[in-house]
């Protein structure tokens, strides 16, 4: 798993991306990232899009 899981969305809220969900320095060091840390990363980052949702301030 090397893709980005960026959607082009890059709008940012208290430093998390309503796009992805994760934070600008998570998205920087995304590449240094190995697999076991990226999947981790990407279930930190969906329950933080969740709770986005779920306040209505994300929309995509």
């Amino acid at each position: 798993m090397s893709k980005s899981p960026c959607i082009k969305v890059c709008e940012f809220e208290k430093d998390i991306c309503l796009g992805c969900g994760r934070s600008r320095q998570e998205i920087k060091g995304w590449k240094r990232l190995g697999k076991g840390e990226r999947l981790a990363l990407l279930a930190e980052a969906a329950m933080r899009l969740l709770a986005l949702e779920a306040t209505g301030r994300r929309k995509y």
